[in-house]
Order: structure tokens, then sequence, then C-alpha cells
């Protein structure tokens, strides 16, 4: 127990009450501090010559290493350049290959006289408990990305209603060096993590070959110690930037140890001084993460002689893979039976996409993005179309119809005015008022052709007989039509006139009335 790491907060108040002026015993009494250990930790005071306001403002990792040193390794020639080769031997650990025992005979090359091997091995795990004093890892250059979001939320202020609304805090760390990059988000949604985690990759340049998110909904479904189950949307991500996904092992602190501590330094570097300020945008508040994150990176790291930055630059990002040119678009889905006339409708927009007519009357899913959708039939793609928004609208490729549906695919109201029109005026102008007394178009096209039709069973006169009395009636409908040619009444001299009865107005949009 005599090398038991002392807390740095008592540390703290060791200084604190001997610079108030306070006896050794009443500071060895109030803390349960044995009288020796309080005389040793002011003795380190006074010779590290510091105040204690100095002092108050380290770290506790950098409390750690300036209370943990004795003098006996401080006059130490032989120690002092073990523990100056040591920075540059971490750099090169994180590189494929390279082994604590290669470094060891790189050491004794250049320092002959120095360290054998197991004692090379026992002060370098002593020197990186002082400067990793959370938890240490030996992290590959390029290998993974931790993402994880801060327990504390910040917030924006609504400039119209000033409304306080909670964003998310987001964070992402590279491994090897340590490199960080921070966001705020309006919530940890699957859309908004996504979106964060390709923001990290695109800041840093590349791709790392893993990404380690912690078990939250947004990236894991459901975990398992043996087969997690990754939520579609971020594998969807993971095979767009060709890098895999590895959730952090449930109750295993080691797997996320990386992340939440970048989670705690920034708390200390960035969140502090953001929570003093009021924000009115999303954008307003990531621009002052960001200009607080660039003095946290180019800040060096505890016990050594470069940052986070210059290390990433130096060592880890020639080893990320380059970005794909085209950002991820998030892919939803939808479900959809194939109507009779080779047509799926994408629910979201009330728009209909055609499918090869093989396909009717099957049921199919509907992959979309922004720009395109995507219609798959037990895993395989059978169509892609560019996104359409407009309502009630027919995206349709010719060659997916058969050779009556392409017939009705080119159906279009100003086919069926110009076909009207080349047999007479009144025949045009009364399609036009059966087109335009429906809620869409579409409606009236079969009650269209039905009419034009007529022309081959009565001939082209009866026919434009037939529209003009209907347009008298001012009723628009292919029955209207149907009953005046049955009942003879085209002949404007036809005495039957008065006994013959037009289907009633009020029932003239009925679904009788669009066969």
């Amino acid at each position: 127990m005599a090398n038991k790491v002392t807390d740095m907060s008592k540390i703290r108040k060791v200084i604190k009450f001997h610079c108030s002026g306070k006896s050794k015993l009443f500071i060895s009494n109030y803390l349960s501090f044995s009288r020796n250990t309080v005389k040793k930790y002011i003795s380190l005071f006074e010779l590290l010559g510091l105040s204690f306001e100095a002092i108050d403002a380290k770290t506790d990792a950098e409390l750690e290493v300036l209370f943990s040193q004795n003098t006996v390794e401080t006059i130490d020639p032989r120690l002092q350049k073990l523990h100056d080769f040591f920075p540059q031997m971490e750099r090169e650990l994180k590189k494929v290959g390279v082994t604590v025992q290669l470094m060891w005979e790189r050491y004794i090359t250049i320092h002959p006289d120095g360290f054998k091997s197991s004692q090379f091995r026992h002060h370098f795990k002593i020197w990186s408990k002082r400067v990793n004093p959370v938890m240490h890892m030996n992290h590959k250059a390029g290998d993974k990305m931790y993402v994880d979001y801060a327990g504390k939320t910040l917030s924006i202020v609504d400039k119209d209603t000033g409304e306080i609304k909670e964003v998310q805090f987001f964070v992402a760390i590279l491994g090897a060096s340590q490199h960080t990059y921070a966001e705020a988000s309006m919530s940890q949604q699957k859309e908004d993590f996504v979106t964060s985690v390709e923001n990290a990759m695109r800041f840093f340049e590349g791709v790392p070959a893993a990404i380690v998110p912690d078990n939250l909904k947004s990236a894991v479904i459901k975990s398992s110690r043996f087969e997690p189950t990754i939520n579609e949307t971020l594998a969807d991500l993971a095979e767009h930037y060709e890098t895999t996904i590895l959730p952090a092992r449930a109750y295993k602190p080691r797997d996320k140890s990386l992340a939440e501590g970048a989670v705690k330094i920034l708390y200390r570097r960035i969140y502090v001084h953001l929570k003093q300020k009021q924000f009115y945008s999303l954008e307003e508040l990531n621009q002052q993460i960001w200009d607080l994150l660039d003095i946290h990176n180019h800040k060096k790291l505890t016990g050594r002689p470069y940052s986070r930055y210059e290390l990433f630059m130096e060592d880890e990002k020639q080893k990320l893979r380059p970005l794909p040119q085209e950002r991820f678009e998030i892919k939803y889905q939808s479900f959809a039976t194939v109507m009779q006339n080779g047509h799926a409708l994408l629910s979201q927009d009330k728009s209909y996409y055609s499918v090869p007519y093989q396909y009717v009357r099957k049921k199919v899913k509907l992959l979309y993005t922004k720009t395109t959708v995507e219609i798959f039939y037990k895993y395989n793609r059978i169509a892609i179309h560019p996104r359409n928004y407009k309502p009630y609208d027919y995206t349709t490729i010719a060659e997916h119809l058969a050779s009556t549906h392409q017939f009705v695919a080119d159906w279009s109201a100003s086919r069926f005015i110009d076909w009207a029109s080349s047999i007479d005026q009144a025949v045009a102008d009364y399609i036009i008022q059966i087109i335009e007394s429906r809620n869409h178009p579409e409606q009236a096209y079969k009650s269209c052709l039905g009419i034009l039709n007529f022309e081959k069973k009565v001939g082209k006169q009866r026919l434009i007989n037939a529209c003009k009395r209907a347009l008298d009636f001012r009723i628009y409908s292919f029955k209207a039509i149907q009953n005046i040619l049955e009942n003879n009444l085209d002949n404007a001299d036809n005495e039957q006139e008065e006994e013959f009865e037009l289907p009633n107005h009020n029932n003239i949009r009925g679904k009788n009335y669009y066969k």
C-alpha cells in the first residue's frame, strides 16, 4: 500500500491548508494522512517553487506527474534519458508491427549503459500510468474512431419565442493521436447521429478502419456480447465509407474509455466556456465549439513535447483511408404492392414509380433518399428512379410496362384534347369540360377514351351531335354521351327528346360515370 497513488484532490487540500497557515498536525488529522505524507507533499510543493494558484490550475494528470516523481528519479541521468525516450516510443508503438521489445533494442543501441529489458518495461508502465491516468490502451494509427455523446446538454435560444432548446454534445476521437472532433446537434436520433459521425470523418479528412460507438439506440438496435444488431442507417453509412462498426461491449468501460476521457477533458476546455453564453442558432454554437476545439487540439499533451494535432498530422492522417467524393445520403424505406398498371406508390410523397410489369401485384420495398428511389423485390433491385416530389404524379420507364400499359402510360390531357380536335371543335370542347370537372385530370382519362372510341361505333357525325347536345345540357360524363347515342338523341329534330331523361346531375361524379 506504500506505493498507492494519492487522490489529487487531497494533495490540493494539503497545499491549500499549508498556504493558509495550518499546521502539519492539523492537516494530518483533518485529511487522515500520516504526518510524514503531509511533510512529503509540502516539501515537493516548496521544491517546485510554484504558487497555490498555479497548482490549482493544473489538471489531475499534470499534478500526478509532478507529485509522483521523487528526487532520486529527477537526478538520475539514466532515468531522465529513459523518460525522454518514452514519448517517441509511445508514438512508434501505434504503428503496425512495432513492439516494446523492438523499442528496447533501439533504446539500448542508443544508450548502451541503459536499463535492461525488464526494467525498461517496468519504467515504461509507470510512465504510461502517469501520462495516461484514466486508462492506457495501445491504439494503432488509423485503426479506430470512438464516438459518444456527453451526458450534459447545451442549449440555444429561439430568437422569436425566447424558448430554450436543449441540444446534444457529440464527441469523436481517433485512438492513436487523440485528435478530437466535437459538435452540437439537435438530438441523438439516427439522422443527427449519422450526420455527426460523417462530419467527424470529414473533419479528420479520412476514414478509420472501424467506428466504435456506445450502445445507444441510434447505433445499436439490440446489444449482444457476440453479435449486436447495428442500426440499418449506420450500417449503410459504414458501407458507403467502406469501414466497420464495432459497438463497445456492454459493461466493458475499457472499450469506450478513450471517448469518455475525451468528454471529460472537453467539459473543462469547451463546455464550461459555452454554458456562460447564449447562442441563437446551432451554427453559431458550433462555430464557438470549433474555435475552442482548435485550441484543445493544438495544446501539448501531458508529459509529451507534441500536441494532438501534430501527432495526427505526422503519424495518423496518412493511415486513414481516402474519403469518397460523394457524401452519404440517409436512406428511408417504405413498402408497397405493385398496382395493376405496373407502378408502386411511395406513400411519403404520394407519387408513383414504375417497375417491370412481371412484378405486378408483388410486394416490394422502396428505399429512398433526397434524390433517388430504389425499388427491391426479395433483395434484388428491380428499378431506380430520380425522386419526384410532385403528388399523384407518375414516374415511368417505358421498358417497364407491358405493351398495353405502354399505351396507357402515354395518356395525358393534351393528347385527348388533340385527338378530340381532330374530330371536331365541339368534341374538343366537351373533352375539355370533362377534364376540368374532375379533381385530378387522370380521373377523366378513361371517360375521354370511352367517348372518343364512339367514333368507330356510331360514326363521326353522330359523336359530334351527341357532344353538342351534352354541352347544351351542361352535363359532362361518359354516361351522358352513351345515353344520348343509345336513345338516338344526337339528332336535334328527334321527337323522343322530351321523353329522354339524362342522369341526375348530382350523381355525375359517382363511380359509374368514370367507366
